[in-house]
């Protein structure tokens, strides 16, 4: 058997799939071309693989991973041919590599996530970047989420580690985020945009890295 991680992007064509779907999308490409996962054990065996922090609805991303256990060794460089001919416009394999198999789960690994946000905005470029500057100058920021009937409150400064104004064009602001992304939360750049004072909701959110524990 053999464990292969694999790095993906997933394009603008693909961003309302929900990510059962996308596993349904992957679990066909292997089998058409011909690929054999291994199965887990039990009385409903299932595909052995798992992807790192699902991507939410709407996002975009260049850097989605994917650990895959296989019955047979197979060449990364193979594996990525063969697949990405199976693959439909707006998910590609960019990269993968074969990993230990006794390594911690690729869930377990995720540390942070970064992201590009573009948002329409009525504020000037230095309004933006002071109310950017006024956010990381804070300690902490309890912030609350609504969720159906419950409600969730947290420290939202706590979940962002970087924060900076890339541009500001025809209304749009571009920022740079880099958010919290583990079993203690993940920071999600809707909310981020709102505690920056901005009522729309983002334009677009693409994924650029995840960064994985070394």
């Amino acid at each position: 058997m053999q464990r292969l991680r694999v790095k993906y992007q997933r394009g603008e064509n693909l961003k309302f799939v929900s990510h059962l779907d996308i596993i349904r999308l992957w679990q066909r490409a292997f089998y058409r071309a011909g690929v054999e996962p291994a199965y887990s054990e039990g009385f409903n065996p299932h595909p052995r693989m798992a992807l790192a922090s699902p991507l939410p609805v709407g996002y975009t991303s260049r850097a989605e991973f994917m650990d895959l256990y296989t019955s047979a060794a197979l060449s990364p460089h193979y594996f990525e041919d063969l697949i990405n001919r199976q693959l439909p416009e707006g998910v590609k394999i960019l990269q993968s590599c074969v990993v230990p198999l006794e390594q911690d789960s690729l869930q377990a690994l995720v540390r942070q996530a970064e992201y590009l946000v573009d948002v329409r905005t009525c504020m000037s470029l230095a309004e933006c970047r002071q109310a950017v500057d006024e956010f990381l100058a804070k300690d902490i920021l309890v912030w609350q989420l609504q969720r159906q009937d419950k409600v969730k409150e947290y420290d939202l400064r706590a979940q962002v580690a970087e924060l900076e104004v890339v541009s500001l064009a025809e209304g749009v602001l571009r920022l740079r985020m880099l958010l919290q992304c583990d079993s203690k939360g993940a920071g999600r750049p809707e909310q981020l945009t709102k505690a920056l004072g901005i009522t729309e909701f983002p334009l677009s959110v693409e994924r650029r890295r995840l960064v994985l524990e070394a």
